[in-house]
């Protein structure tokens, strides 16, 4: 779904590996991105934060099709398998879900719609902390929220940052189910007002950043284990790094924390350029 952690292509780049070992041939049908392929986003993965939710330095959100993944894992992260990628025909990377013509199957139980696709890069940070992601809700990570949070208080400040595309609306919710399953959470949910504009990971951050600073004292990271990885935090495994939560705690100024990452969602940029089938 157009980002780094979501688990499909590591299932790939495993099955490429082991093709690799036995000398056997792996084909990729693929499929488009559901998100475009223009727009890229977010810091790159270092390599000891390396896990399941993120094997390869590429850009949270990368802007690429599973076959263009396919073709950049097998040459320049060495996989070396025997490979395949059949190309869709009529794809551009303009085109987001909705203007393909395909009608959108869910690929997971939390991924119900192309507008949760939309947020997903940056709002799946919150499975790393004790705030509730909209899970047990019909909006999964479109809803954030927690008991001790103020809505108006929280949407308030987050409006006045004027961020790109987006529009944060107070919202009270129960979940049904996962973190505070039957309590009632303050929060927000997210209005994308131009998706062209929004960029999901420094939104992310941002709400990250002001619910860390609105309530030092309720706040909590989620402690590992997380996606089989037990010695590191979910936090980090999610941004492939240390470096966002150290500067959300030392309280980083947004836009110090968005420069940091661009020089190498610059060279990553060059480096897939050899990758891409699409115009």
């Amino acid at each position: 779904v157009g980002t780094r952690v979501y688990t499909f292509i590591y299932t790939m780049a495993y099955a490429m590996q082991a093709c690799a070992k036995y000398g056997k041939r792996m084909v990729v049908l693929d499929r488009p991105n559901p998100i475009g392929g223009e727009l890229m986003e977010g810091n790159m993965l270092e390599s000891e934060f390396a896990s399941f939710v993120g094997l390869f330095p590429i850009a949270m959100r990368h802007g690429m099709t599973v076959g263009e993944l396919a073709k950049m894992f097998n040459e320049a992260f060495a996989i070396n398998c025997k490979l395949d990628v059949v190309p869709m025909s009529g794809w551009q990377r303009s085109m987001w879900w909705d203007k393909t013509g395909i009608t959108w199957i869910l690929p997971s139980p939390n991924m119900p719609t192309l507008d949760t696709a939309t947020v997903y890069p940056g709002m799946v940070v919150f499975e790393g902390t004790a705030i509730s992601e909209g899970r047990g809700t019909t909006r999964p990570f479109e809803l954030i929220g927690a008991p001790y949070i103020d809505a108006y208080t929280l949407t308030d400040k987050l409006n006045s940052l004027n961020l790109s595309g987006v529009y944060f609306r107070p919202n009270y919710y129960q979940p049904t189910f996962h973190k505070h399953a039957g309590q009632l959470c303050g929060g927000l949910q997210l209005h994308i007002l131009d998706r062209q504009k929004y960029k999901p990971v420094i939104t992310a951050v941002a709400i990250l950043s002001t619910i860390y600073h609105l309530y030092p004292d309720r706040f909590e990271w989620k402690q590992p284990p997380y996606e089989y990885v037990h010695d590191k935090l979910p936090i980090d495994v999610i941004f492939g790094s240390d470096k966002i939560r150290k500067q959300i705690e030392a309280g980083t100024s947004i836009k110090e924390i968005e420069e940091s990452w661009q020089q190498g969602v610059d060279e990553f940029v060059k480096l897939r350029e050899k990758y891409l089938i699409y115009q």
